[in-house]
């Protein structure tokens, strides 16, 4: 990454407590507050790559200033551990936040991990029982792709990131059968922003970004 845009992204935990950002802006992510800076090394090449795309389709950036961020819950003490195990004390968070997204009608909204998009879910009101039991590295991917197949510029799109933690800079995998080094793992990433950046260009004027 260049350092114009090491500069101009920082990391989400400097950034923010609980939400930065502009709430009427289309691009809206969701974060776990527990996991931060892993959020960051992933979002950084995603947002890397959607800029490059964009510049070279527009000769213009998005500003990530205006992009909202916030925490899926306002304490970080009520955070639950696995996405199964949602406390009943997020409850009114996903009430607050289902209002915060039927008022501003975000067009993108991305989520880091399983937590995130099970809370995301609930939100929507989107939760299946015919889902599965639990959020895998492998299902939260074939979520992404089936985000971007079905990309409807009209609705709010809930675009899931797996939260490739365990597959991080020291090059150490735990459980991923795709990536087996940070390269790999930031070559899907930079895949998953390209893509991004498609649904972004085929929508600029909708988007009015």
């Amino acid at each position: 990454m260049s350092s114009l845009a090491l500069n101009k992204y920082s990391t989400l935990a400097n950034i923010m407590e609980k939400e930065s950002g502009d709430r009427s802006y289309p691009i809206w992510l969701l974060v776990n507050p527990n996991n931060l800076d892993v959020c960051h090394d992933l979002w950084a090449p995603i947002l890397d790559e959607i800029q490059d795309k964009i510049y070279r389709k527009f000769h213009t950036r998005i500003d990530p200033e205006n992009i909202f961020i916030k925490n899926t819950v306002s304490d970080i003490g009520i955070v639950p551990k696995t996405s199964n195990s949602l406390a009943a004390e997020v409850a009114k968070e996903i009430v607050m936040l289902r209002e915060s997204v039927l008022e501003h009608q975000p067009k993108i909204l991305i989520t880091f991990g399983a937590l995130t998009y099970e809370f995301v879910k609930r939100v929507l009101e989107t939760r299946s029982e015919e889902g599965p039991k639990y959020w895998s590295t492998t299902n939260l991917g074939d979520e992404f792709e089936r985000s971007m197949a079905d990309f409807d510029i009209n609705q709010t799109n809930r675009i899931p990131i797996p939260l490739l933690r365990r597959v991080m800079k020291k090059g150490k995998s735990v459980e991923d059968r795709n990536y087996s080094s940070w390269e790999e793992s930031e070559k899907y990433l930079r895949y998953v922003g390209a893509k991004i950046a498609d649904r972004i260009i085929e929508n600029k004027e909708s988007l009015k970004i």
